[in-house]
């Protein structure tokens, strides 16, 4: 009997491992990685005279073009459906990169350990090539600091067949400063420039050059110098397959700017034998100063990721949403003042390549005013590394190339959360992968940054986060029995309430909704277009629509759920003075608004108070 309990007991002990590791394991569908499909470690190499692939031209960025197009042309005597290209960059890809960890590819030569940096099936624009054998695509490559070689496979993505391999492809000058990307400073008259290059301190001097639009003074600003190795990386892919060399970022910090002014820029280096190399000159509008009352417009959107023109690495459909985004946001830039991706930046899992490519696709708007960014599952989640939840979704990451690739104003970048004015707004940005339940160092910075706010001067006090830490109707949220992230809002509201926080954004649902006024499950207003008079609770929205597959809502029925949307969009927030705000909600397909609300409050409405939770005690004594 005593035995028979002892199997009994191992057998429950077993089956609570399982459950912990499907629990802690990341969901499938939205947040595979395309590149996780190719299992390179398992290619066969077989090179043969009857298949061939060749890539023109192949030397780009004659006139200083960081994105170019290229013509690939192959064959194969034996087609299939399964055939596929491959870009690799460095253009070597065979076994000097790494050797095997085990297995019986240990004796195969060369060893492939290195996932592309984007595929294409060989069918996809020559419908006829299984038929004929011959075809031809059009893919796009950016500059990456390293050359490229192509390589058509068969055998599909599961069971890769080597068959031939390239010519190699170069940028002109791959190390090339590119992809600059500004952010706010930690005060209001400082403008931080970010970019990447291939020189490191040994080579060059990174530096910008910049001053007012249109005055013929110039000054030159330092720049510091990170990068990232490979044992930085927690685990796997971002340790192994997935593992690209980052090149070097620099950062350099423009002060004492005047408010609302233009000024130009450019980064570059200057190279230890005098010469130097530049990028291209830029532009970017300074910030108001805290409480200025002008015309602010503010870009809130989360779960962009990346996405190819060329058609490559299709994403769970990220190619119409994120490309979408991004160049709706590009045609409205003079319209635009700030933006905030509130996490899931990339959804590179630990494929390193994948930062390159998304700074290069968001550089038109980067170059040009602040990008602010959040931090999300998919950049910091990873068991044992401090992150609140222990699931894998970050590939290896655990954070280290959000905090290295973009800048923003926290004292430390690891604990990602941090404030910042623009204004007449005031925002609080915290850090969801990171624990921000009462008595946590993150729960007094969330407290201090909403008392900080000196609402005379900046009324409209948002806060940010990736994870939905107030409302959602999304259905796991249903079916995990809460509308929230466990112990969100039941130890956030009260601080919500107590300094009026006028608006909630988060990211991660992947869909648009917009919830009633709403303290303690309950809406304390009706209104659904116009909020005006005292402060009655804060407004939830989450805008995880940027560009990643959509997440459904539960058939369940929320009262404090007054608009969905089931689409790609972002929000646009404008504030026209110190007491009228607008909210609007635009599709990425069209720009078009679809939802809207307007804010409209008196200082004296914010002194006051009507609703509980937030009137301090008061004596009618003389």
């Amino acid at each position: 009997m005593g035995e028979s309990k002892n199997v009994m007991g191992q057998i429950w002990q077993l089956l609570i491992i399982v459950i912990l590791l499907f629990s802690t394991s990341p969901k499938v569908g939205a947040s595979d990685q395309p590149l996780s499909k190719i299992e390179i470690q398992k290619t066969t190499v077989a090179l043969h005279s009857s298949a061939h692939i060749e890539v023109t031209p192949n030397l780009l960025g004659i006139k200083g073009e960081t994105v170019e197009w290229v013509t690939v042309k192959f064959n194969h005597l034996s087609p299939s459906e399964s055939d596929w290209i491959g870009v690799f960059s460095p253009a070597k890809f065979n076994g000097s990169v790494c050797s095997p960890e085990s297995g019986p590819e240990r004796d195969q030569v060369p060893y492939l350990c290195t996932a592309p940096i984007k595929f294409q099936y060989a069918n996809f624009s020559a419908h006829n090539y299984v038929r004929i054998g011959n075809g031809s695509l059009k893919l796009q490559l950016i500059n990456q600091r390293a050359d490229f070689a192509f390589a058509l496979f068969t055998g599909g993505l599961s069971n890769p067949v080597l068959l031939a391999i390239s010519n190699t492809v170069r940028f002109v000058d791959p190390k090339s400063p590119v992809y600059p990307r500004i952010a706010q400073g930690k005060s209001w008259d400082e403008m931080v420039v970010t970019w990447t290059s291939g020189y490191g301190i040994e080579e060059a001097t990174p530096i910008v050059q910049w001053g007012p639009q249109g005055e013929e003074s110039k000054f030159l600003s330092p720049a510091g110098t990170l990068t990232f190795g490979r044992n930085s990386m927690c685990g796997a892919p971002a340790r192994t397959v997935g593992w690209r060399d980052p090149g070097f970022i620099h950062t350099s910090f423009l002060h004492d700017l005047w408010p609302n002014m233009k000024y130009y820029y450019r980064v570059g280096h200057r190279l230890f034998n005098g010469s130097y190399v530049w990028g291209k000159v830029n532009l970017f509008t300074s910030s108001p100063y805290p409480g200025q009352d002008s015309l602010q417009r503010v870009i809130i959107f989360g779960d962009m990721g990346k996405a190819e023109r060329d058609g490559s690495n299709e994403y769970n459909n990220f190619q119409p949403g994120s490309l979408n985004t991004t160049d709706r946001l590009v045609e409205d830039l003079e319209n635009i003042d700030i933006v905030f991706h509130i996490g899931d930046i990339v959804y590179a899992n630990g494929y390193i390549s994948q930062w390159d490519q998304f700074t290069s696709q968001i550089e038109p708007i980067a170059s040009h005013v602040p990008y602010m960014i959040a931090s999300g599952n998919h950049e910091r989640d990873w068991p044992n590394t401090g992150s609140f939840y222990k699931n894998l979704d970050s590939g290896g990451e655990c954070g280290v190339p959000a905090q290295t690739m973009f800048y923003v104003p926290t004292n430390n970048r690891d604990k990602f959360w941090y404030s910042t004015d623009y204004g007449m707004f005031h925002f609080c940005i915290a850090d969801s992968e990171h624990d921000w339940r009462e008595g946590t160092e993150q729960y007094k910075f969330i407290e201090e940054c909403f008392a900080s706010a000196d609402r005379q001067k900046q009324p409209w006090l948002i806060f940010i986060a990736h994870r939905v830490l107030g409302y959602s109707s999304a259905s796991w949220y249903a079916e995990e029995g809460a509308f929230e992230e466990p112990m969100g809002r039941e130890m956030l509201q009260k601080l919500w309430q107590k300094y009026k926080v006028d608006l909630a954004f988060y990211g991660h649902v992947h869909n648009y909704e917009r919830t009633c006024p709403i303290y303690e499950n309950i809406c304390v207003s009706s209104e659904r277009s116009h909020y005006s008079g005292t402060f009655n609770a804060t407004i939830h929205v989450v805008v995880g629509g940027g560009g990643c597959a959509l997440a459904d809502y539960t058939t369940l029925q929320t009262s404090w759920s007054y608009f969905k949307d089931h689409d790609y969009g972002f929000v646009k927030l404008t504030a026209f003075n110190h007491s009228s705000l607008l909210l609007e909600y635009k599709k990425s397909s069209d720009g078009k608004v679809y939802d809207q609300f307007w804010i409209t409050r008196e200082y004296r409405d914010i002194l006051g108070c009507d609703t509980i939770g937030n009137c301090p005690s008061t004596t009618l004594a003389s």
